[in-house]
C-alpha cells in the first residue's frame, strides 16, 4: 500500500535528492564530470523505484540501503569539495549540500525501521495462521 508510514519518509528522501541536485548545480568536484547531477538523478530513480516496490519490502529495503550508501558517498565528496573551496568553510552560503545527503540518509534509516516492523508483522500474523 502506498499510504504507509514508510513511503512518506522515502518521498522526503527522495525531495531531499531533488533539492540536492537544485542547489547543486555550481558544485564542480572534478573538471568535466558532472558528479553530484548524476548522483542526485540515480538517488531520485532508486527512491521512486523504492517506493513503488512496496509489495516487495525486501527489496524496498535493498533499494533504501542502495540509497544510503550513495547519500554517504555524496556526503564525503561534498565535504571534500568544501574543504578545498578558497576560503574554507566560514561562508554560511557554503556547505548546505552535504545537508541535503544527511537528510536522506535519517529519512531512509526512519524508513527502513518502518519496512522492518511491517516484516516483523507479518510474519507473527502468518504464523498464527
Amino acid at each position: 500500500m502506498l499510504q504507509r508510514i514508510q513511503t512518506i519518509w522515502i518521498f522526503l528522501a527522495v525531495l531531499a535528492a531533488v533539492f540536492l541536485f537544485v542547489t547543486g548545480q555550481d558544485v564542480a568536484v572534478f573538471d568535466s564530470i558532472p558528479v553530484i547531477n548524476i548522483a542526485s538523478i540515480a538517488l531520485v530513480l532508486v527512491g521512486v523505484l523504492s517506493i513503488f516496490s512496496f509489495k516487495n519490502r525486501k527489496r524496498q529495503i535493498l533499494l533504501n540501503t542502495i540509497s544510503t550508501i550513495i547519500n554517504a558517498l555524496l556526503i564525503g565528496v561534498l565535504v571534500y569539495w568544501l574543504l578545498n573551496l578558497s576560503g574554507g568553510i566560514q561562508f554560511p552560503e557554503k556547505g548546505i549540500e552535504p545537508i541535503f545527503s544527511l537528510i536522506a540518509m535519517i529519512c531512509l534509516f526512519i524508513a527502513n525501521m518502518y519496512i522492518r516492523r511491517d516484516e516483523r508483522l507479518v510474519k507473527s500474523v502468518d504464523r498464527l495462521r
